[in-house]
């Protein structure tokens, strides 16, 4: 038999309609998008878990002056827990039993009221949380991840309010670091003004940090459109010890959530830190 013609496999219709750039940017949104909707869903069900303040664990006892200590001491900080704008710590679910499984046994969350109306209001909120964990725990400094709004909050708190003597690194998630310009109507709340290109807030942000102690780590997603340009959630400030990750395949919602990111938190959070300066490296991390 004389074969005239191969027969091509079927092609989805995206990719028949769009350039093949194009079709696979589509093909990638649409999948980010369903998971943004399924995690959205998933969260909504959590939400009511997460509206208290959670619960604080005891301080452990003090070593006895006649004896060896009666607990060995924690090799890694405390990490604080910072969630976003109208949101609260249900959003860590996931992340948390992720650190704790890989050996960060003290976990805080802080709740901040959806009715905050200044930044510089809630990063005191921060510090007097974070003050607080480090006497009940004893440790000198902690760790801090703070999602979307929740890192602007902690990186104000870090460079205005004195924090890098307490905060040895910051994660943020999705976080506006120069602003964004997504949904203009809601400049109505003040918190969202404080967010967008700038600000007060921002300018402050801008300022020289000379001297400043925390290493900081952005994760950004490609496909995040609560950010508006994509890349204001990488840290651009010559004083700051700074590394961006982009990430690739996943939205928004899906950065505290996803277990690749968790991944990528983890390695950021047991890194060794060494030198007055870290390097700002071109990580990337694709999910999809």
């Amino acid at each position: 038999m004389k074969v005239t013609r191969a027969v091509e496999p079927p092609i989805p219709l995206c990719q028949r309609l769009l350039p093949g750039r194009l079709a696979g940017l589509s093909v990638a949104l649409l999948k980010a998008t369903a998971l943004e909707i399924a995690i959205l869903a998933g969260h909504l069900l959590l939400y009511p878990s997460g509206v208290f303040q959670e619960r604080r664990a005891p301080a452990a006892p003090l070593p006895s002056r006649d004896g060896p200590a009666q607990l060995p001491t924690e090799a890694k900080p405390p990490v604080v827990l910072l969630h976003g704008f109208i949101d609260n710590r249900s959003v860590f679910v996931l992340l948390r039993r992720s650190l704790l499984q890989h050996g960060h046994r003290q976990l805080e969350s802080l709740n901040y009221s959806p009715l905050t109306c200044d930044i510089r209001a809630a990063a005191e909120l921060l510090g007097r949380h974070i003050e607080e964990i480090c006497e009940r725990t004893g440790s000198e400094r902690v760790d801090v991840v703070g999602h979307s709004l929740g890192g602007l909050i902690a990186r104000y708190y870090v460079q205005r309010l004195g924090g890098d003597r307490h905060v040895r690194t910051l994660v943020t998630l999705g976080t506006p670091h120069s602003g964004t310009r997504v949904v203009p109507l809601a400049d109505a709340h003040p918190i969202v003004r404080q967010m967008r290109p700038g600000s007060d807030v921002l300018m402050e942000l801008a300022r020289p940090a000379p001297g400043c102690r925390t290493h900081f780590v952005s994760f950004w997603s490609d496909l995040d459109h609560l950010m508006d340009p994509m890349k204001t959630a990488c840290i651009d400030h010559p004083d700051l010890m700074a590394q961006n990750v982009q990430v690739s395949g996943i939205g928004h919602l899906a950065l505290p959530v996803h277990p690749a990111v968790a991944t990528g938190i983890r390695q950021a959070l047991d890194a060794p830190r060494t030198g007055a300066a870290a390097e700002a490296e071109a990580g990337g991390l694709t999910v999809a």
